[in-house]
């Protein structure tokens, strides 16, 4: 682990794209290829392999506790660590500098022995006990990137895209030919070794690893959206969760979905996967999960969708409550392909071809049950649904538009329908994965906004570690403040810099990592939806709150009040009934 942790200390002092680059390299072709493979890995801040299901339930409090323990230097020293750097790797590494062994005596390969056990291990104070043994063997400098791969974010500036383009640098084969590989294998460590081997073509695509989710960006109007290509593909912009389906066809009953965040969320959905099984190829579809509304065939807000979330088991009264279907407006994978690189209107004539292709027959969708009856319809166009007619997986309606004028009366439409607006995307772009271009825009309005107070504040991470940059806000009832959200965007680093100091003189609470401060900071924020929440005092929580600016000209006893929430919140309400009513 020592010429690891080397690197990684090198590859945190540059900035420089291209040097990182070279020192991983470097690094690869100095080591054997079975320890430059876990390597790689390690270097993309992962324990193991995108495509492994394996975690090592390890959560910032057991690091905490053994960051602690094997030191011995106290809470208030940890504590004073953690605020000096704003990362517990860094912190643990200042505490043990005069503690840990001066000489390594834990290699790559052992990490990675360790990190098995650790994921095999289901008790907290087993996983404490592996935590203590694992760290007392590293150096300080080991002990930080342990961490930190452990946290899952190495923080030295070195994304996996990187890493694969240091393999490519170290084994002289091409960048994109890597690319490739890794997203066809989700295996970094798999992709070096074939680098290595210079059989990168042998690479296969394995389904049930999660690609990387193509991007938007925002249009700030129709003239814009329309501005960057000759013709558009548009679809109405839903409020729910994006999923990606890995459908295993009819000789592999396996389905399972993605977020974006690359983590299954299948077992929250148990009525999709068998309506997903109804597809005869394997498949792999990007699309939307949204609550939704068979009566009027509409979605309905993402404050309903928010009630099967965070479940360990979906009761029977739930899947009927809330009812979900899957939208799909992609396909990624089809007839043994890899079909990203085929322009968009391709891609959606195989993603309808694909949707006729599933028998009228067979699988019959009851109560998130799957059956095979072959007197059951299981398919009516463009959807396929249960037996009385309830879609569970629709195929997302496309229109184009081709001056500004038409693309606003699509958008009123879509407001109309309850979604938040438009996807406008360029019917020759190919699916980049995890990219944000102009080749897909998205355009939006906000619900509304609100003026409210800063009531406490928290360190940021990562380049913000050193700046309190993350706001909770509150609006008022009577005389008192109750919180309805957290904001960390919409401010400059400037203005970041100053309310730190600011924040820092008026600071009524140093808990640590959070502060509580005197509410005289008013801030206007934007939002796109509004939901019920026991987490707020307020019981209410804004979604996707944006900081549009600093209200110098307002005091906190003329920010809007907890009336005002609830009158936002009854016209979302009355609009949702009135989608569901029409």
């Amino acid at each position: 682990m020592q010429a690891f942790a080397q690197t990684a200390d090198s590859v945190a002092a540059t900035t420089k794209k291209l040097e990182k680059v070279r020192l991983v390299a470097e690094y690869f072709r100095s080591r054997p290829v079975e320890e430059a493979d876990q390597a790689a890995v390690f270097f993309s801040g992962r324990a193991f392999p995108a495509w492994e299901e394996r975690t090592l339930q390890v959560g910032g409090t057991l690091l905490w506790h053994t960051v602690g323990e094997i030191s011995g230097k106290g809470e208030a020293a940890l504590t004073a660590a953690y605020r000096r750097y704003g990362d517990l790797g860094a912190a643990a590494q200042d505490l043990l500098e005069h503690t840990a062994p001066a000489r390594s005596s834990l290699s790559v390969s052992q990490l990675a022995s360790a990190f098995d056990e650790l994921a095999r291990t289901s008790t907290a104070a087993r996983k404490l006990n592996l935590l203590q043994d694992l760290l007392r063997r590293a150096t300080a400098p080991e002990a930080k990137d342990v961490i930190k791969i452990i946290s899952g974010d190495l923080r030295i500036g070195l994304r996996e895209s990187l890493v694969e383009e240091a393999i490519a640098k170290a084994f002289d084969e091409n960048v994109k030919t890597v690319q490739r590989a890794n997203m066809l294998l989700g295996d970094i460590r798999e992709t070096l070794r074939l680098a290595a081997e210079h059989k990168l073509d042998q690479a296969q695509m394995r389904l049930f690893h999660p690609i990387g989710f193509m991007l938007a960006s925002p249009a700030q109007d129709a003239e814009e959206a329309l501005s960057y290509f000759v013709r558009a593909a548009v679809e109405d912009k839903y409020d729910g969760i994006r999923a990606q389906a890995h459908v295993g066809g009819k000789d592999d009953p396996r389905v399972r979905l993605f977020s974006r965040t690359l983590d299954e969320i299948s077992p929250a959905f148990p009525e999709l996967p068998p309506a997903l099984r109804a597809f005869p190829e394997p498949f792999i579809l990007d699309g939307e999960i949204l609550a939704w509304s068979p009566d009027t065939a509409q979605a309905l807000p993402f404050s309903e969708l928010q009630k099967r979330l965070g479940r360990k088991k979906v009761s029977e009264d739930m899947l009927r409550q809330v009812p979900v279907v899957y939208m799909a407006f992609d396909v990624l994978y089809a007839g043994g392909e890899l079909l990203i690189e085929k322009p968009l209107e391709e891609r959606r004539r195989i993603l309808e071809q694909s949707f006729a292709s599933v028998p009228k027959d067979g699988f019959i969708v009851e109560h998130g049950m799957a059956t095979e009856n072959p007197q059951g319809a299981l398919i009516f166009e463009p959807a396929i649904g249960t037996r009385n007619g309830a879609p569970r997986v629709i195929l997302a309606p496309a229109v184009t538009a081709d001056s500004p004028e038409s693309l606003e009366e699509i958008f009123s439409g879509a407001r109309a329908r309850g979604n938040e607006g438009l996807m406008i995307k360029d019917v020759q772009s190919p699916y980049t994965p995890g990219r944000r271009g102009k080749s897909w825009l998205k355009l939006k309005k906000e619900l509304a906004t609100l003026d409210v107070v800063v009531t406490a504040v928290e360190w940021g991470h990562g380049k913000r570690n050193k700046v309190l940059s993350d706001y909770t806000f509150a609006v008022r009832d009577s005389d008192k403040l109750l919180n309805v959200g957290k904001a960390y965007s919409g401010l400059t680093d400037a203005e970041i810099a100053e309310m730190t100091e600011w924040f820092k003189a008026h600071t009524l609470e140093d808990q640590g990592f959070r502060r509580t401060v005197e509410p005289k900071i008013v801030l206007e924020v934007a939002f796109n939806n509004m939901m019920r929440s026991s987490r707020h005092e307020s019981g209410y929580a804004l979604r996707f709150p944006r900081i549009l600016r600093l209200r110098t000209d307002k005091s906190a006893d003329e920010i809007d009040t907890l009336e005002t929430v609830k009158e936002i919140f009854a016209r979302q309400a009355s609009g949702a009934k009135q989608k569901e009513a029409g």
